[in-house]
């Protein structure tokens, strides 16, 4: 693998935490990647985050769309976001590389941090906006900026846009390859480890399509109803973290340990937490069909061999959780408006074409659906490498 454009870490003087930014590439000298905070995070992480991103982006490269994919990037601060040092930290990190996000590195919301959080630093440390890189490209900045601010004020059921893009677009990628397979929604069963923005989404869609959500994992554990749980009272019963208040929920659900979602009975596991959730020792407890990747990097490489090896399919992060980054570049170039109907019907239109391709190339090869995503992803880097230059 090609070495990253850019690798730093910083050191915050104040409590010696270590924050980390990569740019994998750039696209128009510019990249694109969200901002994590969790304790633990590594330089490693985030250089696979990065390269991932630089995938992402270009699986939605389409020549005769206004927004053309950027490069990739990633950023990673280690700390618990619950820590109360955790906001002067994110000041301090944001202070530290904000040349960076003035010139090439556009960033926002990620695991662990909420876009009105890092919007609230951003202007703290002195920027004009976590995406100001961008504003050159634009051909009406102000106009843009505008579209995507009423984008952001959109609410649906009392929930951000923003925040239902995404998992819309995961619950899109599962839904065509239910239909690949000729599986029914109703009667096919969900579990889900995280119910924070991704997660959270994700099971509400699902469930309005028909499927059961059976089992939801957060910090606290796992709650779980073989008759399926209401998604609508756990949304509403959840806290800023995706925590859900037990005592907010009606009578009649079983408390499991937090990793008792692995083994649910369900047709389908959705990863929207943590990365690294499944290596090979969990795989073994897992008699889902399909795992659709709401989170970064949850399931292990060798993990994700012996799940192919047995019939399990995974659908790859690159693909399934690109909706939210895709959305917001369609909004803010113009593609699409704020309006949460025509976003919904871009982002399911858009994703279920790219989970057909991916899985129609992974089927006629005989290779995992990641191993066709990232071949697809290059023969895009290489062609917009091709219409804009290489910058690595």
């Amino acid at each position: 693998m090609t070495a990253p454009l850019l690798s730093l870490t910083w050191t915050d003087h104040l409590t010696g935490r270590r924050g980390h930014l990569v740019v994998d590439r750039l696209v128009r000298g510019v990249c694109s990647g969200g901002l994590r905070m969790r304790e633990g995070c590594t330089l490693d992480e985030v250089t696979g985050l990065a390269r991932g991103m630089s995938l992402k982006e270009a699986l939605h490269y389409d020549p005769a769309a206004r927004y053309v994919p950027l490069g990739g990037a990633k950023g990673g601060i280690d700390c618990d976001p619950r820590d109360p040092e955790a906001y002067g930290l994110l000041v301090r990190y944001l202070r530290a590389v904000r040349p960076y996000v003035e010139s090439c590195w556009t960033t926002g919301e990620d695991l662990g941090l909420s876009q009105d959080v890092v919007d609230r630093a951003a202007a703290e440390a002195g920027l004009v906006s976590s995406i100001q890189a961008v504003y050159p490209l634009l051909d009406d900045e102000r106009a843009a900026r505008e579209r995507l601010a009423d984008a952001f004020a959109v609410e649906v059921d009392g929930i951000g846009l923003d925040e239902l893009v995404g998992g819309c677009g995961v619950a899109e990628s599962v839904l065509t390859a239910l239909d690949r397979a000729g599986a029914p929604y109703a009667g096919t069963r969900v579990a889900l480890q995280g119910f924070g923005t991704m997660g959270g989404a994700t099971a509400r869609f699902l469930a309005r399509a028909g499927l059961t959500v059976v089992a939801v994992a957060d910090v606290k554990g796992t709650i779980a109803d073989p008759a399926g749980l209401d998604v609508e009272e756990l949304l509403a019963a959840r806290d800023a973290h995706g925590t859900v208040d037990r005592g907010a929920l009606r009578p009649g659900f079983a408390e499991l340990p937090s990793d008792a979602w692995l083994s649910a009975e369900a047709e389908v596991l959705v990863p929207a937490a943590v990365s690294y959730a499944i290596g090979p020792r969990e795989q073994e407890r897992i008699t889902a069909r399909w795992i659709a990747e709401a989170a970064n990097m949850p399931v292990l490489p060798e993990a994700e061999e012996l799940l192919h090896a047995r019939g399990v399919s995974v659908l790859p992060d690159v693909v399934v959780n690109s909706g939210t980054n895709a959305w917001w570049w369609w909004t803010l170039f113009g593609d699409i408006g704020a309006d949460a109907g025509e976003a919904f019907a871009h982002t399911r239109r858009s994703m279920r074409a790219l989970v057909e391709r991916v899985l129609a190339r992974a089927e006629s090869g005989g290779t995992t659906p990641r191993q066709a995503a990232h071949a697809l992803a290059e023969q895009r880097l290489a062609a917009v490498a091709e219409r804009f230059g290489h910058h690595r």
